[in-house]
């Protein structure tokens, strides 16, 4: 297969050509200047020459008193000093008194640098006509009368020899001016090739193909950002992810619909190391890296990935850990239970036995009962009554507020309740104290909402932890317990996916989560 020039090489051929055209562009102008002071120079010459022999004593009384011997041995000598190629002398009356080619008579006087030919096949000349004038008075003539006319020819080649006197000056210049511009081209063939890394057009047009179809083809979406803060490459999966519209590139981020804390990691203002952020009704994950080319920091780049489905899956497990959790409270309150009833058994005391037995089963349908009472959807009736033997095997006090009520429930929005009712009672659990720990919890259906508070009298938040309380890996028990960062996260993203909120505030040692979830219908999700 034959292989096309290079874009150097093309460049190269294109300016040399340009140059060349220029070249002899300018010759045909070079050529008419030439002509035309070469013209002027003749004609000058032959007019000098003709004032010369105009104003020499011996023409003007040769003239004047008709002396053609000294007419002619003057007009011979001037020609044959100056060059010229003929020489006429005429009396006043127009009558030729000498020529030096008797053979060809030039044309009267018809003014200085007439362009003329003598004769069809002879030389072409430039001429020059002067009047003589007498310099003395004789015979009737006063000084200062016109006595004779005297034209001087000088040759007047035709261009093609007059090229050849001038073509080692010409071509001079042609080559000087086309090594000077193929010497241009060169450097400036050289540059593009630096600027393009060697590539040719076909593989510059390949290279960009190819990213086109990877950067649209990736399953997470990719943002690159410049140092002003104007989007420059996005693909489509990050436009979905982030909504973003379809002119984004070019358009500074402060310009587009983003949450600060998306706007502040496309800036490069936030560090994001696989940071979680809710948006949507989704759960994405950014990670920005800066984008450096030799040394210089050209931007930043940002994969956006879409965790829902994990997040959905972290929710499930959650789930399973509770119900695990609540499982073991029960085993180990259970084996307690019949340790107890055992010994009374083997003791005999038939009467403790009995009254043991009575208040357990108070204690346990009293919680149930309350439960009960305020909750009529019975997948979070079940939820708070294994709560409860949550937090009696962790000796921590729960209490059901007496204003809670709520109905049968539609079924996602029990699912977003276990979620965020479950979270909150296990982050409850663990800020308190046992056996002193106390824990409220309200749960009452209003007008198109549920309202969910839980109140703990545990040590409070640390200062500025509010603000990130909600952050997915965000933890108050350290590196250690990183994996657990995940519940208000869930708590968040349920609440916020119906349009609903959540908030938390520390006052007096007494931490209080108030979660709004709307009983309409939740925003639709898109999982990964």
């Amino acid at each position: 297969m034959r292989r096309s020039a290079s874009v150097a090489g093309q460049m190269l051929a294109l300016q040399a050509a340009a140059v060349l055209l220029a070249v002899l562009g300018v010759t045909p102008v070079l050529a008419v200047y030439d002509d035309a002071a070469y013209r002027e120079v003749e004609t000058r010459r032959a007019l000098s020459t003709a004032e010369t022999v105009a104003g020499t004593s011996v023409l003007q009384l040769s003239l004047a008193r008709g002396a053609d011997a000294g007419i002619a041995g003057e007009a011979e000598r001037i020609r044959s000093v100056s060059g010229a190629a003929a020489v006429v002398v005429r009396d006043a009356a127009g009558r030729v008194r000498y020529a030096s080619d008797p053979a060809r008579t030039l044309p009267g006087p018809q003014g200085e640098g007439t362009v003329t030919g003598v004769d069809e096949d002879g030389p072409r000349l430039i001429t020059a006509s002067v009047p003589v004038l007498a310099a003395t008075a004789s015979d009737g003539i006063a000084i200062g009368d016109r006595v004779g006319t005297i034209t001087i020819a000088r040759p007047y080649p035709p261009w093609w020899r007059r090229l050849g006197a001038t073509a080692p000056a010409l071509l001079t210049y042609v080559l000087v001016g086309a090594a000077v511009g193929l010497v241009g081209s060169l450097l400036i063939s050289r540059r593009i090739k630096q600027v393009t890394f060697g590539l040719e057009p076909r593989e510059i047009r390949g290279l960009v193909e190819q990213r086109e179809a990877m950067l649209h083809g990736l399953r997470e979406g990719v943002v690159g950002v410049d140092m002003h803060g104007r989007i420059t490459v996005v693909n489509d999966e990050a436009s979905r992810l982030l909504s973003l519209p379809d002119d984004a590139v070019g358009r500074s981020t402060d310009d587009l619909d983003l949450d600060p804390l998306v706007g502040q990691v496309l800036r490069g203002e936030h560090p994001a190391g696989d940071l979680p952020v809710a948006r949507s009704g989704r759960m994405l994950v950014l990670n920005q890296m800066p984008a450096v080319h030799a040394g210089e920091q050209l931007g930043w780049v940002t994969t956006v990935r879409d965790r829902s489905e994990q997040v959905e899956l972290v929710r499930q497990v959650a789930a399973w850990r509770d119900t695990t959790d609540v499982l073991r409270a029960q085993a180990h309150e259970f084996s307690n239970r019949m340790h107890t009833v055992a010994g009374l058994v083997e003791l005999g005391e038939y009467d403790d036995l009995a009254g043991f037995l009575t208040s357990q089963r108070a204690a346990r349908q009293g919680w149930t009962d309350r439960v009960l009472r305020c909750i009529d959807d019975r997948p979070l009736a079940a939820l708070l009554v294994a709560k409860g033997s949550q937090a009696a095997e962790k000796g921590v006090r729960l209490e059901l507020e007496h204003d809670s009520r709520a109905g049968t429930l539609a079924a996602d929005l029990t699912e977003d309740l276990l979620t965020v009712v479950g979270n909150l009672l296990d982050n409850a659990f663990d800020a308190v104290e046992p056996p002193e720990g106390l824990v409220r919890l309200l749960v009452v259906e209003e007008a198109g909402r549920v309202r969910v508070e839980v109140e703990d009298d545990g040590p409070g938040l640390a200062p500025g932890a509010a603000a990130r309380i909600f952050d997915t890996g965000f933890s108050t028990k350290g590196e250690a317990e990183r994996a657990r960062g995940w519940g208000l996260a869930l708590c968040r993203m349920a609440c916020e996916q119906r349009g609903g909120t959540i908030r938390v505030r520390t006052e007096h040692g007494r931490t209080r989560f108030v979660a709004l979830l709307p009983t309409g219908a939740k925003e639709g999700r898109t999982t990964a």
